[in-house]
Formats: structure tokens, sequence, C-alpha cells
């Protein structure tokens, strides 16, 4: 799986909102502790706020924060909302078809993965048991 940049600066300015429950966070915290071009930072946080994964305030005491607990918001989520819905393959003609069979198992294991580990897990440091 390749992830864009884009996906991988929202991934980290929310665990960054996920370390900092309580008080709102400003995006200039956020785009200096992940070092996320404060540009790319701020159409990201538009997107995960439209999305209803944060929430904003304005003005001096203004900034960002999680719209639900932590441990409700998986990295899964968080990757729909910049990535969109992933698209299908081609579909893989003649010899090849039984490699379609192996990327659907890959995406499969690959969407469960990601769909099991929050937000709360990150920042825990404790990620469940993945050997599957």
């Amino acid at each position: 799986m390749r992830l864009s940049a884009r996906t991988q600066y929202a991934l980290r300015a929310a665990v960054e909102l996920a370390a900092a429950p309580g008080a709102p966070v400003p995006a200039e915290r956020i785009s200096a502790a992940q070092r996320i071009p404060r540009r790319f930072l701020d159409n990201i946080l538009l997107q995960l706020r439209r999305a209803g994964l944060i929430n904003s305030q304005r003005g001096p005491d203004g900034g960002y924060w999680l719209a639900r607990p932590a441990g409700e918001i998986t990295l899964a989520d968080v990757i729909l909302v910049i990535e969109g819905v992933p698209q299908r393959n081609e579909p893989f003609p003649g010899a090849s078809e039984p490699l379609e069979k192996v990327w659907s198992a890959l995406r499969e294991h690959q969407d469960g993965v990601l769909a099991e580990i929050t937000l709360a897990h990150v920042v825990s440091g404790s990620l469940p048991d993945l050997s599957r």
C-alpha cells in the first residue's frame, strides 16, 4: 500500500490531536510538532472537519480537537477521508487471473488492520495483536 504525503500528514495531524485531548490545539502547534507544511495542514484539517472527524474553534483560544474519542477513530477513517473509496484494480486476464484472489486477500487484510487500529492505540503505543 502506498499512502500519499497528504494522507500521511492527515494521520500525523490526527494522532497529534489524539495526544492532546481537552483544549483546542492551534494549527501552528500541529504544523510545528509534526513538521507538516502549514498550507497542506490547513487543507487537511478542513477535510477532516467537513468529514466530522474533528471540530474547530476560531479565535485566540481556538484550534482543533477530535470530534469523537480517539478510541473511536480508526486509521481507516482518516485514510478514507483523504484518499476516498479505493478503486478496483483492472481485471487480470488469462493465466494471471488467479492473482485477483491474491490482491483481494491483501486488500482485505490491509483494510482489516487499518480498521482495527485506533488513534488511541497509536498514542498509547499499545497496538493490537495484528499477527493473523
